[in-house]
């Protein structure tokens, strides 16, 4: 079964549930008032900042929700646990991956992405339809069980970053250090390898091929029977990352804290250059 989904085959698709997870950083209504102003017929919103993570905090600005809490959002969005799952985004997956991946560490078996996510459904001529959607009454029953993606914690992120390969899936110069919007120390985790999520798609946001995937991973270290794990500013894009692994046939663990984890702990190296 292949993560990714073309329209026209979410389009063909019977029983499924679809999750609308467009997110911009930062966060704020802009989000819902795109998918009120247009989304997948049949979609429901999901929120990335309520519905996927916790509250922010020591374990960084998207920790892991907890099981209980992951279950009651998952169950009032409709999931099932025996239906199929479809999420996307805007264009390029990066918030639609963390949803792929939060659903398949908390256990649910079948989950894809759409690949170039509403753009690529337009582009595709396929209908959208306006206004708030409706959850009510199709409450699923998908329980949560937490453990089914590997996962990271710092010393872990550390000791990969020194006898594997740790990569960073920020913007170059984020991981350079020579800027940092959003956390307080710029910088990256020492020994990571720099690989911004922006190379893993194509113009227009659907994901490169296979080959492509393959042939950059491998290039930046990731090859057969070496650790791989992956982080960027809080564990959004990391997911994108570790999709793009995936679909290159590479297993990787996230790092959900990232960096914004990291600088919790003043103790705790940094890196620059």
């Amino acid at each position: 079964m292949s993560i990714l989904v073309t329209p026209e085959e979410l389009a063909g698709l019977g029983e499924v549930t679809i999750l609308d997870v467009r997110w911009r950083l930062g966060g704020g209504p802009s989000d819902h008032k795109s998918y009120v102003e247009g989304h997948i017929p049949g979609a429901v919103f999901c929120a990335l900042d309520a519905d996927l993570a916790a509250a922010p905090g020591a374990g960084g600005r998207h920790p892991l929700p907890e099981a209980a809490d992951f279950q009651a959002a998952m169950r009032r969005l409709g999931v099932d646990g025996s239906r199929p799952v479809v999420v996307y985004d805007e264009a390029d997956s990066s918030a639609a991956a963390r949803a792929w991946w939060t659903l398949r560490y908390f256990g649910h078996p079948d989950v894809r992405v759409l690949d170039g996510g509403i753009r690529a459904w337009r582009h595709a001529g396929l209908p959208v339809e306006e206004g708030e959607g409706d959850a009510t009454g199709r409450g699923g029953d998908f329980t949560a069980v937490p453990g089914g993606m590997p996962t990271l914690d710092a010393d872990q992120a550390a000791d990969l970053a020194a006898n594997g390969v740790l990569l960073d899936a920020r913007a170059a110069e984020r991981y350079r250090g020579e800027v940092e919007p959003i956390d307080p120390v710029a910088g990256h985790v020492p020994g990571a390898v720099s690989a911004p999520t922006a190379e893993n798609v194509e113009p227009g946001g659907r994901f490169h091929n296979r080959e492509f995937l393959r042939e950059r991973f491998n290039t930046l270290g990731a090859v057969d029977g070496v650790p791989v794990g992956a982080y960027c500013g809080s564990g959004v894009t990391a997911a994108h990352e570790v999709l793009a692994l995936e679909l290159a046939g590479i297993h990787a663990a996230l790092y959900v804290g990232s960096w914004s984890h990291w600088v919790t702990d003043s103790s705790r190296p940094v890196a620059t250059g």
